[in-house]
């Protein structure tokens, strides 16, 4: 009763096609050819100065406030909206409890 069963290979159904036969093919051995001599690129370079590294850290701290001021005020939302539900459960239960005594 709480031995598990094993399960048997099922026969194969439909048609059967036999394994088919890969001939090799010829190998071509071909020589390469040289890579071209690195070009110095156009784009111009950033240059990091202590004015825009400043900036930089300023957005960035921007952006980590904002995104923490969303987290919080969804997570606060979601308390209030449970803490809502809660007090409608006990207020609900609180009249059913009372028409019962009645």
């Amino acid at each position: 009763m709480l031995r598990p069963k094993i399960p048997t290979m099922p026969s194969p159904t439909g048609l059967i096609t036999p394994p088919t036969v890969v001939e090799p093919t010829t190998v071509v051995q071909h020589h390469p050819t040289p890579a071209p001599a690195p070009t110095a690129s156009t784009r111009p370079t950033i240059q990091l100065t202590p004015g825009t590294a400043l900036a930089l850290v300023g957005a960035g701290t921007a952006v980590v406030l904002v995104v923490g001021a969303v987290l919080v005020s969804m997570l606060l939302a979601v308390a209030v909206t449970g803490a809502s539900v809660a007090v409608c459960a006990v207020v609900i239960r609180s009249l059913i409890s009372s028409q019962h005594r009645r």
